[in-house]
């Protein structure tokens, strides 16, 4: 498909990349048509891998509506995404697309460049629903090419680098993207949804990285020791950052808040309501405006980091029961000086789980007290 074919489908072009091609959104789409010789390498279903012949690449949003499930509209992945190319007026045989339930009205854009090197992302995501830690436990697997389910939920990365390369320079360059897209979300803190770990990405993320195969510029590496690879962090990271905050509000200053450090462990306002209302008379939205009040008081939010902190090293082996123990005792006092704590408790036998639970129960124990204190002192 030719750049005049787009816009016949109503596209609206919101960016021009450095080499010229433009970056058009349209029905439910982000679309790049290439001008040029490219080099991609994708994690696209349909003509995915890597490739010297393509003409174009999308990224598309799967939603059928508010509320409502993505849905495969064929048998398989690869026909699905056939069905959805054509209906972009492009080439199924020569294009690349990847899928989300982010809105593509909630794109990042960013370039960042060096002398002659440019690199620019285009980023859509939310991770609110899918968001989860490689390794974490999965709900489904696949039957000779059967998907049993669409998850929602998704960082998709376009990555065009006006610069020439070999495939091998390509794929290190996807390993530093992907580095980058995960510090980001690990430096707000965003939880999994399937463990009690940071995530590092959603189960469905999709990436599209494209070299300019005509550029005089030739590129081997692209580390975080090469300038490529350093560029590459510098436009992902941000690019992600604002991704999110578009598309769910994440954001440092959204994260400053003792639920949100503490969802990843099971302490969320219901669980802090069914322990709070056994032994107190209070309306449930009279306790909502506590504990949202409490929620975002500076230092609270800060010693319940330092608190969750704890438990992660614990859980990553780095320090023990009783180091965990021993500080996490002093965290709780500053916190509610009236806590009875950890007297008399025996720590002897108890799984990693078991004293993870029993760690955050004492949090939890923490909070009643502190909401309890607030009804006498009003």
């Amino acid at each position: 498909m030719n750049i005049n074919s787009v816009r016949e489908n109503q596209s609206m072009r919101i960016h021009r990349l450095p080499t010229g091609e433009a970056v058009h959104r349209y029905q439910k789409s982000i679309v790049i048509c290439f001008e040029r010789k490219v080099k991609v390498l994708s994690t696209a279903h349909l003509n995915g891998g890597y490739s010297e012949e393509l003409k174009s690449v999308f990224n598309y949003d799967a939603t059928q509506g508010a509320g409502m499930a993505c849905k495969l509209r064929a048998e398989t992945y690869q026909e699905h995404m056939k069905i959805i190319t054509e209906e972009l007026g492009l080439d199924a045989d020569y294009t690349a697309g990847i899928t989300t339930a982010a809105s593509m009205e909630n794109v990042a854009i960013k370039t960042v460049a060096y002398k002659n090197l440019s690199v620019t992302v285009i980023v859509t995501g939310g991770i609110e629903v899918n968001g989860g830690r490689v390794g974490d436990p999965t709900t489904w697997y696949e039957v000779n090419g059967k998907l049993h389910e669409i998850k929602e939920g998704t960082i998709n990365i376009i990555l065009y680098i006006d610069g020439n390369m070999p495939p091998e320079t390509l794929t290190r360059a996807l390993v530093t993207c992907t580095e980058a897209k995960t510090a980001a979300i690990q430096e707000l803190l965003l939880g999994s949804m399937y463990s009690r770990g940071l995530a590092t990405g959603s189960g469905t993320d999709g990436t599209i990285l494209i070299a300019n195969g005509e550029s005089p510029n030739y590129y081997q590496f692209a580390g975080k020791h090469s300038k490529l690879g350093e560029l590459i962090g510098l436009a992902v990271k941000p690019a992600v950052k604002e991704a999110l905050f578009l598309q769910t509000g994440a954001s440092p200053e959204q994260q400053f808040s003792i639920l949100r450090r503490m969802q990843r462990f099971g302490i969320k306002l219901d669980t802090i309501w069914d322990q709070f209302k056994t032994g107190n008379d209070l309306a449930k939205p009279e306790f909502v405006c506590l504990l949202e009040k409490l929620d975002k008081e500076p230092e609270l939010v800060v010693l319940t980091s330092l608190y969750v902190h704890l438990l992660d090293q614990f859980d990553w082996d780095l320090i023990n029961m009783e180091q965990t123990v021993s500080e996490a005792k002093q965290i709780l006092k500053r916190m509610n000086p009236q806590l009875a704590g950890f007297n008399g408790t025996d720590w002897q036998g108890v799984t990693k789980d078991g004293f993870i639970e029993a760690m955050t129960q004492k949090m939890t124990d923490c909070l009643v007290g502190l909401l309890e204190a607030q009804i006498c002192i009003g």
